[in-house]
């Protein structure tokens, strides 16, 4: 029986996502830790990998941890992985003034699950999903960090306005998700 593997987040909104997408049939066990890792810098790619590793270190056994970029095309591509600093400090509606003197609001939502064994040199493994839409004035509940002022493309609601479901069917994260799944799933039936 292999161990469980541990799904790095103290946000309990991010595992609801996260239990929800992946769905009963996933082969393996999940458990989640809050742990509190280093804010690399860097690309994405490579944030995603060092905090992989790290929390595999702390954890002893795989693991799997997320980040999530809002990527304002006018900014060329910032905030990007720096999004919860700016959305602590300014808010949903900062968010969207910071677009104030652009004519280009669209924006890109990414995210990344990053999995490692949780051998020693073990390979990191990404899986990433990307959803384009439009910041926008805040709409809808904010009990989920951006999700007011993204608007994602062809729709005229914001993440926060959608129904859950819904929501999980088109997002970044349900698309990284999916990756993360097949992958697990075609490698638990070679197995």
């Amino acid at each position: 029986m292999s161990k469980p593997i541990v799904f790095v987040t103290g946000n309990a909104k991010k595992l609801e996502e996260f239990v929800a997408i992946l769905g009963s049939k996933f082969p393996r066990q999940i458990t989640s830790k809050k742990i509190d890792l280093p804010e690399y810098q860097g690309e994405v790619d490579d944030i995603c990998r060092d905090k992989c590793r790290a929390a595999a270190s702390l954890v002893k056994g795989p693991v799997i941890i997320e980040d999530t970029c809002l990527c304002f095309n006018a900014l060329k591509g910032l905030p990007g992985p720096y999004v919860k600093w700016f959305l602590e400090k300014l808010g949903p509606e900062g968010l969207h003034r910071m677009l104030a003197g652009w004519e280009d609001k669209s924006a890109e939502a990414v995210c990344t699950f990053a999995y490692c064994p949780g051998e020693d040199n073990a390979d990191v493994l990404l899986f990433q999903g990307r959803t384009q839409g439009t910041i926008v004035s805040p709409r809808g509940p904010r009990d989920f960090g951006w999700d007011p002022c993204f608007q994602p493309l062809d729709y005229d609601k914001t993440y926060a306005e959608l129904p859950k479901e819904e929501k999980n069917k088109i997002s970044h994260r349900s698309k990284a998700l999916e990756k993360l799944k097949d992958y697990f799933m075609s490698n638990y039936e070679k197995n």
